[in-house]
């Protein structure tokens, strides 16, 4: 996968604020998230579609990313 996905997602791994409020997010308004997750990566020169960053955390074998997914509901 050639896309800036991964660089994203450690960026905001790293930034627990950040993650936090992402997650409460997700849970109430799923594609909002996805939606700041994208104006983020745009932000910071790390430009992601929405596919991209789909695709990218489903590859995960990260559990704690598969049970924030489960919990956002498959919006993300």
């Amino acid at each position: 996968m050639n896309t800036n996905a991964a660089e994203l997602y450690k960026r905001i791994e790293s930034n627990p604020s950040f993650t936090k409020m992402l997650f409460r997010r997700a849970l109430q308004d799923p594609q909002g998230a996805l939606d700041a997750i994208c104006q983020l990566g745009e932000e910071i020169n790390l430009p992601v579609t929405s596919a991209e960053v789909k695709e990218y955390l489903a590859s995960l074998e990260d559990s704690d990313t598969k049970q924030w997914l489960v919990k956002a509901r498959g919006g993300l």
